[in-house]
């Protein structure tokens, strides 16, 4: 990895999930696109490609790698289909790595098997109206009684829980409050595991976004919710503070994803540069468009190296916690910037709904603002600095 070179067989993922994309996902993403309809059928055959276990255990149901692993797979997945990309990232790091990394052990057996497997999803619930980034506005309350977590709050734009196999949402929680040396209250955030069947929890109409149409994402109602006290996740009030630490690793998989948006606009308009004619000769001989492409892939490659670099010191058990901002940034605004340029390359032809580089266009202006916004990515990289 000090080379930024792939192994054999990072490679070779990489290349299966880029002949996948190119091959299967990407014939059908402009009529799910258009439908606002959940790729089901992407969904399973991923599942059984084993790219939602790629980086649990072989005893959990997983394939035994790592989360650089998936984020090869996000990569060649977000050039053809963000909202297919996104479904797999959000399954795995949202989903089910909360449970690996924080669950018990009889959580993990119940749970990771089927999420694993990609035959179950489940979500993250943080978000609400007035919390996110502000862990300290959350209003979602789960008080304990008779041995049950009693739940009531809403949340928003949660990811992967309202479709068909959308069994399990990890919801945030104020479970106490503590007294500060200033004399001020401070919230204790916990993390519990609420099935989506479990009585008074409820996915509320799916959102009608600008771009990722394909992906499920809900506003939840959790109203005298009950579940059994062991479904904690994690400990008593460590729930948002170990919900940082998958984000972190999150963001690397984010900037994979970006980094795929960003090359598909690069490649689309080379082809298009060498096929489109005007006033006598192809628009790739123009120095305009040259320049303008050059660019993007300039963005392209500096995000694919942030994330490269990213993945490497988690790999290697170093801290990564500013490069995975600093690449979750960069990737992001590469895949916007670069989705803005393709547009104009393309023209008449860019604002045209059915093509790829306008879907790529309402599709990366969320990598601006999912999993942590890009103010907070330069709030966190500030903070390293000592700013």
């Amino acid at each position: 990895m000090a080379s930024f070179e792939l192994s054999e067989e990072y490679q070779d993922l990489s290349n299966t999930v880029r002949e996948f994309a190119d091959e299967v996902v990407a014939p059908v993403s402009a009529k799910h696109d258009e439908e606002h309809s959940f790729p089901y059928e992407i969904v399973k055959q991923m599942g059984e490609m084993g790219l939602f276990g790629l980086p649990f255990p072989e005893e959990f149901g997983g394939m035994g790698g790592d989360l650089f692993a998936l984020a090869l797979a996000l990569e060649q997945l977000g050039r053809v289909d963000q909202s297919v990309a996104i479904t797999l990232e959000a399954g795995v790091s949202l989903g089910a790595m909360p449970i690996y990394r924080f669950g018990t052990q009889a959580q993990k057996e119940q749970w990771l098997p089927p999420l694993a497997s990609g035959q179950a999803l489940a979500g993250f619930g943080l978000t609400e109206p007035e919390a996110g980034s502000d862990a300290g506005g959350t209003k979602t309350r789960a008080r304990l009684v008779d041995g049950e977590w009693v739940i009531n709050g809403t949340k928003e734009f949660i990811t992967n829980s309202g479709t068909d196999i959308s069994t399990l949402v990890t919801v945030t929680a104020v479970t106490g409050l503590t007294d500060r040396e200033d004399g001020s209250t401070k919230k204790e955030i916990s993390t519990i595991l609420v099935p989506t069947s479990t009585p008074g929890f409820k996915a509320e109409k799916a959102y009608n976004k600008v771009g990722w149409n394909a992906s499920d994402t809900h506003p939840l109602t959790l109203k005298d919710v009950h579940v059994p006290e062991e479904n904690l996740l994690g400990e008593q009030g460590r729930g948002y503070a170990n919900f940082l630490t998958v984000l972190d690793e999150g963001r690397i998989a984010i900037a994979a994803l970006g980094t795929g948006a960003a090359q598909a606009c690069v490649d689309l308009s080379v082809k298009y540069a060498k096929e489109r004619h005007a006033f006598g000769t192809m628009i790739g001989k123009y120095q305009g468009i040259q320049f303008k492409i050059a660019r993007m892939q300039a963005r392209a490659h500096t995000a694919r190296l942030a994330y490269y670099d990213a993945g490497a010191r988690m790999l290697a058990g170093k801290p990564f916690k500013t490069q995975a901002a600093i690449a979750k940034m960069v990737a992001g605004e590469a895949a916007m910037d670069n989705a803005r340029d393709a547009t104009q390359v393309f023209g008449g032809y860019g604002f045209i709904n059915e093509s790829t580089v306008a879907r790529h266009y309402r599709d990366s202006k969320i990598l601006e603002i999912g999993e942590g916004t890009t103010e907070v990515q330069l709030m966190l990289i500030a903070r390293e600095l000592g700013l």
